[in-house]
């Protein structure tokens, strides 16, 4: 039977609350009750709990990690990564999944996580000022992934300049009626993505005087399913595009798929470029904006910690500058010009 700290004070003839005073060496035991508190745990094999421990102290060794959705791949990578730091650093990482427009609201009206973390990182959701006022209540440092805000640690990319890079080399190659695949911008959670990627697409296309047609813009939700969709309502226009651009390389994998079982081939008649650069990409040909999302992830939480560290001599800097990390386009087979021109 394993030990606990009411047997070690019973042993010693002490409380409780000296027991924990003077495991932790705190100077207001005597050395003679120090010694028999020792004595008696030594004889029991008592091991303090790390987590009492981390109450007395008046940390948790504990990061809140709020995300929109689970089930995406890019979550996927920001969680794994988190958590890997955050081991490696002694930490556990405590995990909220927003999910609908009514967990954000309940998250952000009750803050759960109060007093159970020592930091928070907040992944791609624009947040409304009394959204952030809440974050800022907490009284623990906070860092943004995808999104920034004064005073507060960031690191991301910049989607409307990555997305615009996309678009321009499509352009370039000679491509004037792209349609694009888009994830849903009035999705109640304000997941940031489709909202800069569909600017920089729009952007790109105003650089060389095509206005937008409402016909070219499909939502595929970021899904496989989605991309066949908005694929097939594409290819079903009695001027179909000659290209694609799609927010994500999910929709991507659809686009081209549908592109297939419509007896066309990917890159030679349709141009199909994708977002992410996903383990898959390589392997579907598809021409992609690899972005770092590991090294994201990887950067806001170190900085954090680091924040974290430094919080009982200093606040930290209010003003450090958000980080923006560099996004790469990888060109494959899947686009070419609308002539059959290689990219």
């Amino acid at each position: 039977m394993v030990a606990s700290i009411e047997d070690v004070a019973r042993r010693a003839g002490v409380s409780i609350a000296t027991v924990s005073r003077a495991l932790r060496g705190l100077p207001d035991v005597a050395a003679g009750t120090r010694d028999r508190v020792l004595t008696a745990a030594n004889e029991l094999n008592y091991v303090a709990s790390p987590f009492a421990a981390r109450l007395a102290s008046g940390r948790t060794a504990t990061i809140g990690l709020v995300v929109p959705f689970v089930n995406r791949w890019f979550f996927a990578e920001v969680i794994a990564t988190v958590e890997a730091e955050l081991r490696q650093a002694g930490f556990d990482l405590l995990l909220y999944n927003l999910g609908d427009e009514d967990g954000r609201r309940r998250f952000f009206d009750e803050m759960p996580m109060r007093k159970r973390v020592d930091g928070v990182l907040v992944a791609s959701l624009v947040l409304e000022d009394a959204e952030f006022d809440a974050l800022t209540a907490l009284h623990r440092p906070v860092g943004l992934l995808g999104i920034e805000r004064e005073g507060f640690l960031s690191a991301g990319i910049d989607d409307v300049a990555a997305a615009r890079a996309a678009v321009d080399h499509l352009v370039s190659l000679g491509h004037r009626r792209i349609g694009l695949i888009g994830g849903d911008t009035d999705d109640p959670m304000r997941f940031t993505p489709p909202l800069h990627r569909r600017d920089g697409y729009r952007h790109s296309l105003a650089a060389v005087g095509v206005e937008p047609d409402p016909d070219l813009e499909r939502l595929g939700y970021f899904t496989v399913e989605g991309g066949r969709s908005a694929t097939r309502s594409f290819l079903e226009l009695p001027d179909r595009p000659t290209a694609i651009f799609a927010e994500s390389d999910e929709m991507a994998y659809g686009a081209i798929r549908e592109i297939y079982r419509s007896g066309l081939v990917p890159g030679e008649e349709v141009a199909v470029m994708g977002f992410d650069d996903q383990p898959f990409a390589e392997l579907m040909d598809l021409s992609t904006v690899r972005q770092p999302v590991g090294v994201q992830a990887q950067d806001v939480t170190t900085r954090l910690l680091a924040r974290i560290a430094g919080a009982d001599d200093d606040d930290g800097d209010p003003r450090d500058p958000a980080v923006v990390l560099p996004t790469e386009l990888v060109l494959r087979a899947s686009t070419q010009g609308p002539d059959g021109a290689s990219s």
